[in-house]
């Protein structure tokens, strides 16, 4: 049976608001359109700190360009309660040593899920070092990512590290809708590929045959 994720973060966020709590979270985001509704909708129950941590972005000057918009879009959006940043290390080789013999697997392959695993094991870590309540990813916001492993990833560092998973899929509640509203509204920088160099060269191949 299907777990429904969504559900099950309600129902948290219904007991952090009668609690009257706010815990932390290290949010680990992908880019500034995904973040952008997932910050919306949980600074309202969480002190959060946006990780950006992602080596497989290619090439470099894309890299930094994306990094410079997550940046962007926190110092102008307005939350309940404020949103800090931290930038990770880009280890592009990291990414690289992972990907090695599954250069060729389609998107959405045992490339990206081991991908995912790298950016929430390392998300995992930091929210353990810096003793944050709870740790998540945007990525589920994404309708091209798969929210039932992001989610069984996150569940089983989170029992390796010690610190509690966010479990979520936010592209529910037209959470993916809502972030493409919020890139309109704010002007927004959005990417037509996922982020690392193969992605990118099936974007290239997918735009060669429209023409």
């Amino acid at each position: 049976m299907a777990v429904n994720y969504q559900r099950e973060l309600d129902q948290l966020l219904g007991r952090l608001r009668e609690d009257k709590k706010v815990p932390s979270l290290l949010l680990h985001s992908c880019c500034a359109p995904c973040s952008s509704y997932v910050l919306e909708y949980l600074s309202r129950y969480f002190e959060i700190t946006v990780f950006y941590y992602n080596p497989n972005i290619f090439p470099e000057g894309e890299y930094t360009k994306r990094i410079l918009e997550q940046q962007t879009l926190i110092s102008q959006m307005e939350t309940e309660h404020p949103v800090a940043f931290l930038a990770g290390c880009y280890d592009e080789e990291k990414f690289y040593e992972m990907a090695r013999g599954l250069e060729h697997v389609r998107e959405g392959g045992e490339r990206c899920m081991r991908c995912y695993e790298l950016r929430l094991r390392e998300s995992a870590q930091i929210a353990a070092q810096g003793g944050f309540d709870y740790f998540t990813t945007t990525l589920s916001i994404s309708p091209m990512k798969n929210a039932a492993k992001l989610n069984e990833i996150g569940g089983r560092l989170a029992e390796e590290y010690g610190v509690r998973y966010l479990h979520s899929d936010f592209k529910k509640k037209n959470g993916y809708k809502r972030s493409i509203e919020l890139s309109r509204e704010y002007g927004l920088y959005r990417q037509d590929y996922c982020g690392c160099e193969f992605s990118f060269r099936e974007a290239e191949k997918r735009r060669n045959q429209q023409f």
